[in-house]
């Protein structure tokens, strides 16, 4: 029988964040409410001040819903991911099939972004829904759910299992609609993975709580020793003008050595649109170079920054007045003829921004290159160092931080994985975000997660090039399959196109670099070196070019793409322009790829390699991006490996078995084994 459930738990507030999990100690299930196909909604109470919840009676009510869920055949639920959770955590089971009719409905939606609440929903399709108005002003005034009116809880609990029901209706009766049929596959994808994304929460993966503060402590002090570089950088290129590093405007006249005469003009005539000519015109006209300067005390307030004003009778007032000529500094800058600053300029009118240029990571990483190639090393060195330190406040803020605050306390990080966050489909992570990860294996943040058990270990399992392949795939592109075939190194080719342009480029480096253009990357913008990279790449892949042209081709004529999985992305306002392109090109030419890649065929092995696992003790804990991290049981290291050896052998009927490709270029899963998620050996 098919039943819609949805449950009512208390939250707690710490350390600034809302936690909803029942992973914290203080949150308790209070209700639970189901509605069975054809019969009047039930509700089962576990924790409210107004009602007697006896172990007689709780025991009664455990009983009557696991019974609901044994005969359930199809378990239905608005992000179910979380009623999951609770009803396992509280000892109820259930293993059988699910619809989220918010993931259904953020397929449906074919890539477009709408916001996906249930109210959200049911306004959007004309359902009947009860407005969450009184429910919200209960929460913000923190009257705990356990301790709202038992009659007004159950009443919501009531119309949100209405509205559901009438959600799920009208999502079958779409599915059957002639438009949607492709969709299937991919639902059906989408629900198993959320099952297993909802294990994965529930599993938690172990953290080191010492090897995090000692990652803090290098962290706080390698910020340190670049602050405290940075401004002795910064007087030598501004002198005794202080300089705020995190302050846009101020970094702007570091970078620039120019700042505008007047903000409101300056932003007011802007255009982003100016050919370089106009904008060299503008910026000319509206701002004006930035001079080192020289500190003198200020003669006014003889450097005191204040001065006592004085009464008709001699006396002086009680409060200093604030020195208006020193603006209460104590000193005044005095313009030294020399300019200040980098001098960099900016490159084209899109650069501009309110407080003066734009100093985001991407322009800072270009001007990088730029002082690389023009010789320039001390302003190379120090966009380095700026960019460095404002990863580490990421890293301290999003990682160091937010690993601390959600790890529960049993020393787990309950990794929450997403499926309806990115356009795509790919994963996103919430709690911390651990998608957001720097790529490669250097990162320190991974050493702290670890085994849960004594002596087991991490493994990870990552792709090699699944996106590259994937491209490769869908383009049928000779030279790539063949590179690929090979074991060309990409990556290092790509150095070498750079390097042999005239900007020296580290194998590493490149990487950045090698696949950009298959997401609709170009030159414009970059260095002369990698702009010669980004025309020889599509000049060498000329299947992929080609490829490129039949998906512009194909939206323009439908609205839409369809990829070999049966997932689709709606672009209901693409248009050719005058060049010849068309808009949104970025985006039809990355979606494929990247969704096929990692919305697709990554949880496909995901499950394969879970349901390889259920006779063992290890545990999938996490995946990023394109690649899987399983918690390895002492004694099962060797069982593992030939896991994923097993899937390495069977990955082409994997993707033929569930989405009916007959996928022609190599695939394979790299596996790595260490104590810790950083530490680790190749072993497959």
């Amino acid at each position: 029988m098919k039943v819609v459930l949805d449950v009512e738990n208390t939250v707690t507030r710490r350390d600034g964040k809302l936690h909803l999990d029942p992973f914290e100690s203080t949150n308790t299930l209070v209700m639970v409410g189901v509605q069975i196909e054809g019969e009047k909604p039930k509700h089962f109470t576990f924790d409210h001040a107004e009602y007697d919840c006896k172990y007689e009676y709780r025991k009664q009510d455990c009983d009557t819903l696991q019974k609901i869920l044994d005969e359930t055949t199809v378990l239905i639920g608005q992000n179910i991911n979380h009623d999951l959770l609770w009803l396992w955590e509280t000892g109820f089971k259930y293993d059988g099939i699910v619809w989220d009719t918010m993931l259904a409905e953020y397929i449906f939606q074919r890539g477009i972004k709408e916001p996906l609440s249930l109210e959200a929903i049911a306004e959007r399709r004309d359902l009947s829904a009860k407005k969450q108005d009184t429910m919200k002003q209960y929460l913000k005034q923190g009257v705990p759910v356990s301790e709202i009116p038992y009659e007004e809880l159950k009443e919501y609990l009531y119309a949100d299992l209405a509205t559901t029901w009438a959600l799920y209706d009208e999502q079958s009766a779409d599915m059957h609609d002639k438009a949607n049929r492709e969709l299937s596959t991919v639902l059906d994808l989408t629900m198993h993975t959320c099952m297993l994304l909802s294990r994965i929460y529930r599993t938690g993966f172990k953290v080191d709580t010492k090897a995090l503060e000692q990652v803090r402590i290098e962290f706080e002090s390698e910020k340190a020793a670049l602050q405290k570089e940075l401004q002795r950088e910064v007087r030598e290129l501004m002198g005794d003008t202080p300089i705020n590093l995190n302050s846009p405007e101020q970094l702007s006249w570091v970078i620039y050595s120019r700042k505008p005469i007047n903000k409101t003009d300056w932003a007011n005539e802007a255009n982003p649109y100016m050919n370089t000519v106009d904008f060299k015109s503008f910026v000319n006209k509206l701002s004006i170079p930035v001079r080192r300067t020289k500190a003198k005390k200020c003669s006014e307030c003889n450097g005191n920054g204040s001065y006592f004003k004085t009464k008709k009778d001699g006396s002086d007032y009680k409060k200093p007045t604030k020195c208006s000529t020193c603006m209460g500094r104590g000193y005044v800058l005095i313009n030294l003829p020399k300019l200040a600053g980098l001098k960099f300029s900016a490159p084209s009118a899109k650069w501009h921004s309110a407080n003066g240029f734009s100093t985001s990571k991407t322009n800072l990483e270009y001007l990088e290159h730029v002082a690389k190639t023009r010789s320039m090393e001390s302003a190379a060195n120090f966009l380095s160092k700026l960019r460095r330190l404002s990863a580490l406040d990421t890293y301290l803020s999003s990682f160091i931080d937010g690993i601390r605050i959600h790890t529960k306390h049993d020393d787990r990080l309950h990794v929450r994985l997403t499926q309806h966050m990115t356009a795509t489909g790919r994963f996103s992570g919430r709690d911390p975000n651990m998608q957001n990860m720097p790529r490669g294996g250097t990162f320190p943040v991974k050493r702290v997660f670890i085994s849960r058990w004594e002596g087991g270990k991490i493994m990870e399992a990552d792709f090699a090039q699944l996106e590259f392949r994937v491209a490769a795939f869908l383009s049928q592109d000779p030279v790539a399959m063949q590179e690929i075939n090979e074991g060309f190194d990409v990556h290092a080719y790509t150095a070498k196109v750079i390097s042999e342009a005239g900007q020296k480029i580290s194998r590493q480096e490149a990487k950045a670099h090698t696949f950009a253009p298959l997401y609709g990357a170009t030159g414009y913008g970059r260095t002369s070196a990698e702009a010669a990279y980004y025309e020889q790449f599509i000049d060498k892949y000329k299947g992929i070019g080609r490829w490129h042209r039949e998906l512009a081709k194909e939206v323009l004529t439908y609205k839409k793409i369809t990829t070999p999985s049966g997932r689709q992305f709606s672009f209901p306002h693409v248009k050719r322009r005058r060049d010849g392109t068309i808009t949104d090109f970025t985006a039809v030419k990355n979606y494929p790829v990247q969704s096929l890649a990692t919305a697709d065929i990554v949880p496909a092995v995901l499950l394969c390699i879970e349901q390889e696992l259920t006779k063992l003790n290890s545990v999938i804990v996490n995946s990023v991006h394109d690649s899987i991290v399983i918690d390895v049981h002492p004694d099962e290291e060797r069982s593992v490996v030939r896991v994923i050896n097993k899937v390495n052998n069977a990955l082409y009927d994997i993707i033929k078995d569930r989405f009916g490709i007959e996928f022609n270029v190599p695939l394979v899963l790299e596996a790595k084994l260490g104590h810790n998620w950083l530490e680790q050996m190749e072993v497959a």
